[in-house]
């Protein structure tokens, strides 16, 4: 693994707009901004590397659906903070129904500096973003600059395949794609835009709207879009937590379809992808495989050994993009208790390549890993002001 740089091409800017990054900038607090989608530099991987790093990704993705059988079989969800008897059934059943239910993708944050095992950091499997950037954009890229060099990256192919393949598992009708018109800066509608593209490729009949638009329908009692058609199967880029807990999170209980013929609306992701995107999995992950060479150790109820021997992240269990993540070297003093639930994993800098943290995005399709994306950061926590490199396999 190496970095190196390069001269951005001529009018990059137009150029990945144009292939859906419409967010190529990002603001930052002084005002300025700075480029988001970063050609000014990319990422070498050799092939044995990134098959290394393919089966390492394969195997967690194993390891995180047995920990969440596990969860599911000893009764444990409250662990993840799911208290409410009725979601907590509807991930239950959402478990065992699970080869009933279309589930699509995921994206592993990957600790790895090319010298040693790559180490889980969180998996992102319910709403994970930068898609866009890792299945399209870099592609063109590499084979504007490098023709003939090759990518971790059969994204596109993958999604299409795995719409294709899932596509017997949906109700008649379009499928639904959905995202948040709070998005201001249209990552999370280019995201839904790509992926009902994968869709239609894939054969299906496809419609989206926001989740702002959609209706609910008192005499039937089911949701309807804004040209007032039930809505039978939907993709959502809309975490479960908010789905569960808004002004209509009675209405997504009471007409979930969670496979078997039950409930009038199917929404993908599925809800047992609740187990996997919640950060106390990873200390599910290191109850179950301790010294795992891809894990840290984590746990629920604090620091333990990790205060005074490799310092900790305190991880909030829902939090994204680095939100209320706080980083506690060995040694320091006890942090204030913290005003929600964490996770408390071993302290693991982000490399350092040329004054950049990096952290690997390894995306998995279906169960299958599938591709590469690359962000930096100028601090150890990748927040949202994070760059995304490209990269090439030589």
């Amino acid at each position: 693994m190496e970095r190196r740089t390069i001269t951005p091409r001529p009018d990059w800017q137009r150029t990945v707009e144009e292939q859906g990054i419409v967010y190529p900038l990002t603001r930052h607090p002084d005002g300025s901004l700075r480029p988001y989608w970063d050609e000014s530099a990319h990422y070498v991987f050799s092939l044995p590397e990134v098959e290394a790093l393919e089966e390492t990704v394969e195997e967690l993705h194993a390891m995180c659906l047995a920990a969440a059988g596990h969860l599911v079989e000893r009764g444990r969800l409250a662990d993840l903070g799911i208290t409410d008897p009725r979601v907590a059934a509807a991930v239950t059943e959402s478990w065992h129904r699970r080869a009933e239910l279309p589930s699509l993708y995921g994206r592993f944050d990957l600790h790895y500096d090319g010298t040693g095992p790559a180490k889980m950091l969180e998996y992102n499997a319910d709403t994970p973003t930068s898609l866009v950037e890792a299945a399209s954009a870099q592609w063109f890229w590499m084979e504007e600059r490098f023709p003939g060099a090759d990518q971790w990256n059969s994204l596109h192919e993958r999604l299409v395949d795995t719409w294709r393949k899932q596509a017997g598992l949906l109700p008649p009708g379009p499928l639904h794609f959905a995202h948040s018109s709070a998005d201001e800066l249209g990552e999370d509608l280019m995201t839904v835009a790509y992926l009902k593209e994968t869709a239609e490729q894939a054969g299906l009949d496809t419609d989206w709207l926001s989740m702002e638009e959609i209706g609910w329908d008192t005499l039937s009692g089911r949701f309807v879009d804004n040209r007032l058609r039930f809505i039978r199967a939907i993709f959502k880029l809309y975490p479960w937590e908010w789905l569960t807990t808004d002004e209509f999170a009675g209405h997504v209980l009471d007409t979930l379809d969670n496979g078997g013929g039950t409930g009038s609306t199917l929404w993908i992701e599925p809800a047992w992808k609740m187990l996997l995107s919640n950060k106390a999995l990873l200390a599910i992950l290191w109850e179950l495989y301790p010294g795992h060479p891809s894990l840290l150790p984590a746990y629920l109820d604090g620091p333990r050994e990790l205060a005074a021997t490799t310092g900790y992240a305190a991880k909030p269990l829902l939090g994204r993009e680095g939100e209320g993540v706080t980083l506690h070297p060995p040694g320091s003093p006890a942090p204030p208790a913290p005003v929600e639930t964490c996770c408390y994993q071993a302290l693991a800098p982000l490399p350092l390549f040329d004054g950049n943290h990096v952290v690997l995005g390894a995306w998995v399709v279906g169960d299958e890993a599938a591709g590469l994306g690359i962000r930096e950061s100028s601090g150890l926590i990748t927040d949202s002001y994070a760059r995304f490199l490209p990269h090439v396999i030589l």
